[in-house]
């Protein structure tokens, strides 16, 4: 089968054929449609999630979406045409907290899709089924490629950090894969969002597209919330994980403010008053990523056109290359898909 792997990890993407996986006990194949592309994908490719050193070639991709071609031993063969999205995390669907639907906090956690075991970026994927999780009829593979990660987490967040009508949001980074839906899923909440971003192709997108207030964020020392705000937010979620946007984010909360924050980068430290804390009962949240039920919820949003699924650009598997660079230079609006077969991506 045609695939995309790497050899190691922060290693050359390579492109050619290899073995067709088989389902083992409790899986899936799945024939990959497409798979969604995002700043997270890059992140795993450079071991980022990586638990030691990669001893055989990987094939990348989390967000994949397609139909299931076979099933192996002690799955219900009825499961075989259903279209199906993939979880993120290898959880083991057994413990305490798989079994209270926090399947990301799984306590036997075997790794990631597209780090532990091979990913989308391939014609074909054996996947564990219970991480099979089904779209809903009538919801493209495209679309159906932001749900997994880029609406469902937004689902998590906008509940671990109780967005309520009348909330002042501020999302940093918000035309980025997950920033772009999580200013559509705040409103849902009935919150007033601003996307902060640095390009003015983008803001402009959030403004004219989305209806969302854009700040400019060039200068974290400069920005300027929306006037009725006061220079204060009630959630900031901060999808950057730089020193700078995160400083300002526990700067800009009010009194009772919640910083959500989303990245794991090793080497970013801010310090935090317990002091300002609190004289001020705020809270700093950590969210990672989403559970099956919010999966569900996510794509019953993008199903229902209550949340807009946004993918700024298809590639087939031999220009995903471009579709890197473009997210690494900050010119990808959303998300994008590697499109299979290839002439769906025209």
């Amino acid at each position: 089968m045609r695939a995309r792997w790497i050899d190691e990890w922060d290693g050359e993407l390579r492109d050619g054929d290899r073995p067709r996986p088989e389902p083992g006990p409790g899986d899936v194949l799945v024939d990959v449609e497409a798979c969604g592309v995002g700043m997270t994908v890059l992140n795993c490719i450079a071991g980022d999630l990586a638990r030691g050193p990669l001893e055989e070639g990987r094939v990348p991709g989390h967000e994949l979406v397609g139909r299931i071609a076979a099933t192996g031993e002690g799955v219900d063969p009825a499961r075989v045409g259903e279209r199906v999205m993939a979880h993120f995390y290898l959880f083991c669907g057994a413990c305490p907290r798989c079994l209270g639907g926090q399947e990301p906090l799984c306590e036997d956690l075997a790794g990631y899709l597209g780090v532990d075991r091979d990913g989308g970026y391939a014609e074909l994927a054996a996947i564990p089924a219970r991480n099979a999780v089904a779209v809903p009829d009538g919801l493209g593979p495209v679309d159906a490629t932001v749900v997994p990660d880029a609406v469902s987490t937004p689902v998590h967040v906008a509940r671990r950090a109780a967005i309520a009508p009348g909330d002042r949001v501020a999302v940093v980074a918000a035309a980025g894969g997950v920033g772009i839906h999580m200013v559509q899923v705040a409103r849902l909440h009935g919150a007033e969002v601003a996307g902060l971003e640095v390009s003015e192709a983008k803001r402009r997108y959030l403004e004219e597209e989305l209806g969302v207030a854009a700040v400019d964020s060039g200068d974290f020392g400069a920005v300027r919330l929306p006037s009725a705000w006061h220079g204060r937010a009630d959630v900031v979620v901060d999808l950057l994980g730089s020193e700078a946007s995160l400083e300002w984010s526990l700067g800009a909360l009010d009194r009772g403010g919640r910083l959500v924050v989303l990245t794991t980068f090793r080497d970013v430290c801010v310090s935090v008053s317990p002091r300002e804390l609190v004289l001020g009962e705020g809270a700093v949240l950590g969210s990672r990523y989403a559970g099956r039920r919010e999966l569900h919820l996510a794509a019953a949003l993008v199903a229902s056109g209550r949340v807009r699924p946004v993918v700024g650009r298809r590639a087939t598997v031999g220009d995903v290359d471009g579709l890197h660079r473009a997210i690494r230079d900050g010119e990808l609006i959303g998300r994008g898909a590697l499109v299979w077969p290839e002439e769906a991506a025209a």
